[in-house]
């Protein structure tokens, strides 16, 4: 399967830049995959879409702001993105300019706050970094930190809790799940009041979730790691769906990773904690997925290759094609879609 298959015509005008004003009020396109049909709604209108008895499971990671800049022993500038917490103190991090970031090189941010040296350059470019502070690492992180925006927000994000879901708990990620950013406490309030459950997964989104495929063809292209738990009580939810023959409803794309990583073939869930690469394009056949909440995803990438293989490549591209040409806004601060 050719990677050039999953493209299709984006205006650059359609990506959205900031976040609408009320998160619930964004557009929302209905795909029904067994009428083949599309329907145009508002992101509030999804609780008429659920049924008492559905589990909808959402990602509660929570986004660091992990784009720091600082200088070196020298002056010079230099700007790092956290990417993965190894151990301690010990990060994996995205360093700029690379070629003046050697092993031991060090690093101060925030006028000494916080301090950093490089212990070891890693496959692919990143740096392993040892940091060393007085206090708590993710408060420092809150007074010089920046929010990681994806490479296509150019415009400053103004209130960084717009790049937060509202349900947002566990530090970790470096970019959201931009899902679940269309849900407000109260619409989550009367889905529940409907006799919907609500589950959480816990999936630290990586930046390569941004990294394009290189790959000419599907099959080649191997998929960054993502680190995910899922506790007891959130488990208990979800089987219990599956075995009244209910459906469970993924808020996103790491929500569905998450499901898919630990269902067996019954789908049925149980507590685990691991890393995930697992890829999902055309041909997969899920396990425990019913139906995804979802965003307008870039062409070519990994995220529009899962929700084909849910919804059929060419159903997929016809209703992008529409939402060019409804003029949907695309991307993370974007509009929705529900395949069900």
């Amino acid at each position: 399967m050719q990677v050039s298959e999953f493209n299709y015509n984006l205006p650059e005008e359609l990506i959205a830049q900031v976040p609408i004003k009320n998160r619930d009020e964004s557009r929302l396109m209905i795909l029904d995959r067994a009428n083949k049909t599309i329907e145009h709604k508002i992101f509030k209108d999804i609780i008429d879409y659920l049924e008492p008895g559905d589990c909808l499971v959402r990602n509660n990671t929570r986004v660091i702001p992990a784009r720091i800049y600082g200088k070196k022993e020298t002056g010079a500038n230099v700007e790092f993105l956290l990417l993965n917490n190894i151990e301690g103190d010990i990060w994996e991090s995205i360093v700029r300019p690379g070629n003046k970031l050697h092993v031991g090189s060090k690093v101060i941010f925030g006028d000494g706050i916080l301090k950093a040296e490089i212990l070891e350059i890693m496959p692919g470019g990143t740096r392993k970094v040892k940091f060393e502070y007085a206090g708590i690492f993710n408060e420092i992180l809150d007074k010089i930190g920046l929010m990681p925006l994806p490479p296509y927000i150019h415009e400053t994000l103004k209130d960084n809790e717009r790049y937060q879901t509202v349900y947002a708990k566990y530090d970790g990620s470096a970019a959201a799940p931009t899902a679940g950013l269309h849900f407000t406490p109260e619409l989550l309030d009367k889905i529940e009041k409907k006799g919907v459950k609500i589950a959480n997964v816990t999936l630290h989104v990586g930046i390569g979730t941004f990294r394009p495929v290189k790959e000419e063809t599907v099959e080649n292209h191997e998929m960054h790691s993502e680190h995910f738990y899922i506790k007891e009580e959130d488990v208990e939810k979800i089987n219990s769906t599956k075995k009244a023959g209910k459906r469970v409803i993924a808020v996103g794309t790491t929500s569905c990773r998450v499901l898919e990583t630990i269902a067996n073939e019954d789908g049925l869930v149980k507590v685990t904690e691991g890393d995930t690469k697992i890829f999902i394009y055309p041909g997969y056949k899920f396990k425990c997925l019913d139906g995804l909440i979802t965003n307008f995803h870039l062409p070519q990438s990994t995220l529009l290759m899962l929700v084909s293989a849910l919804a059929g490549k060419e159903f997929i591209l016809k209703a992008y094609e529409e939402a060019v040409k409804e003029k949907y806004r695309f991307f993370s601060f974007g509009d929705a879609m529900f395949i069900k």
